[in-house]
C-alpha cells in the first residue's frame, strides 16, 4: 500500500488546518464533497510534485473518528482508532476536542503552502467551518519558541515507515497512520523567567547544544525523561512554532504520525499523570494543551478509493 506523505521531514512553512462539518449539512452533500476532497488531495500532491520538484510541498489528510462514522468508510475501523479521551493529571489535562478533517500542508515557499490551503477550503468551505487554522514556521535550526531543538529524538531512514506507518498487523489499513495532534500555548513570560540552567533541567536537554543530559543529572519529572517511552516505541513528530508578537500568544502545534495509538497515549500519561503519578512532565507549567484530537491517516491507495 503506497502512504500519504506522513514521513516528509518537517518544512519551512506549514498549515495545519482541523474542519468540522456543519450538523445540519445533508449527509449526502457532506460525502460528495468528502469524496472530492479525497481527489483534490491527491491532485494537489501531484500538482505539486510536477510543477515544483524541489518545493517539498505535500498535503496529508486525516479523517476524524466521528467522521469516519457519520461518512460511513469502512468497517471494522483500524484496530486502536477511537474517540481521543482526556486524560486528566493532578494538575494539567491532556484535552480532547473534536476535528472531522484534518489537513497537514507542508511547502518551502510559503505561496504554495497558501495556495493549497486557500483551495482547500473552497471546496469544503460548503459544508464544514475551519475551527483551526495554524501557520508554522520553521524557527532557526528547527527549535521551538522556548528556544530548544525539537524533534531530536525522532526516528530518521527506514525507521520511520516503521514507527509512523500500520505495517502488517492490520492488513486492511496497511499504509495508514494514526495521527495525534495538540495545540499547545506557551507562557513565554514565565519560561524567560527561568535561568538557562533551570530551563536545561525542564527539558532535560542543553538549550545551545542540544545534548542530552546523562541519567544520574537528568530529573525525573523532565520532558525527555516522560515524553521518551524507550526505543521501541517512537513516533514522527513534525511539530511547528507558531503565534503573534503582538499578542504574546506564541505556542507549538504537536503533530505526531504513528503506526500504534498506543505509544502516544503511553508518551501523554506519562507526560499529564507522572511516572510515578504526580511525576508530571514540568514542561506542562509552561504549556497549556488547548486541542486534542486523534485522526486516522488512510493509505494514498485508501484516499483514490474514498474519492470514487
Amino acid at each position: 500500500m503506497n502512504s500519504q506523505n506522513v514521513t516528509d521531514y518537517p518544512n519551512n512553512n506549514t498549515y495545519f488546518l482541523v474542519w468540522n462539518f456543519r450538523q445540519n449539512a445533508a449527509p449526502d452533500t457532506v460525502k460528495s464533497v468528502f469524496q472530492r476532497i479525497c481527489a483534490l488531495v491527491a491532485n494537489l500532491n501531484n500538482s505539486a510534485l510536477d510543477r515544483f520538484p524541489d518545493s517539498k510541498a505535500s498535503c496529508v489528510l486525516g479523517i476524524g473518528y466521528e467522521a469516519w462514522l457519520q461518512l460511513e468508510l469502512p468497517t471494522p475501523l483500524p484496530k486502536e482508532f477511537k474517540r481521543f479521551e482526556e486524560i486528566r493529571g493532578s494538575k494539567h489535562t491532556a484535552v480532547s476536542t473534536r476535528g472531522d478533517l484534518h489537513f497537514h500542508i507542508r511547502a518551502d515557499v510559503k505561496s504554495l503552502a497558501y495556495d493549497m490551503a486557500s483551495t482547500i477550503s473552497g471546496f469544503i468551505k460548503e459544508v464544514a467551518d475551519c475551527v483551526i487554522e495554524v501557520q508554522g514556521f520553521r524557527y532557526w535550526d528547527s527549535r521551538s519558541i522556548l528556544g530548544f531543538v525539537d524533534g531530536t529524538e525522532n526516528p530518521h531512514g527506514k525507521d520511520r515507515d516503521y514507527f509512523a506507518i500500520i505495517g502488517d498487523s492490520d492488513p486492511q489499513y496497511q499504509g495508514g497512520s494514526y495521527l495525534f495532534v495538540q495545540k499547545y500555548i506557551h507562557n513565554l513570560d514565565a519560561w524567560k523567567a527561568l535561568p538557562v540552567e533551570e530551563q536545561e533541567k525542564v527539558i532535560g536537554r542543553s538549550k545551545e547544544q542540544d545534548i542530552e543530559m546523562s541519567d544520574d543529572v537528568k530529573p525525573s519529572n523532565s520532558h525527555i525523561a516522560l515524553a521518551n517511552v524507550g526505543d521501541d516505541f517512537k513516533v514522527v513528530r513534525d511539530n511547528m512554532p507558531f503565534g503573534s508578537v503582538s499578542s504574546n500568544e506564541m505556542g507549538t502545534y504537536f503533530i505526531c504520525y504513528a503506526s500504534t495509538f498506543s505509544t502516544v497515549e503511553k508518551m501523554l500519561t506519562n507526560m499529564f499523570i507522572g511516572s510515578p503519578p504526580g511525576n508530571y512532565d514540568r514542561i506542562l507549567d509552561f504549556s497549556t494543551a488547548r486541542t486534542g484530537t486523534l485522526f486516522f491517516v488512510p493509505s494514498a491507495d485508501m484516499l483514490d478509493a474514498f474519492s470514487s
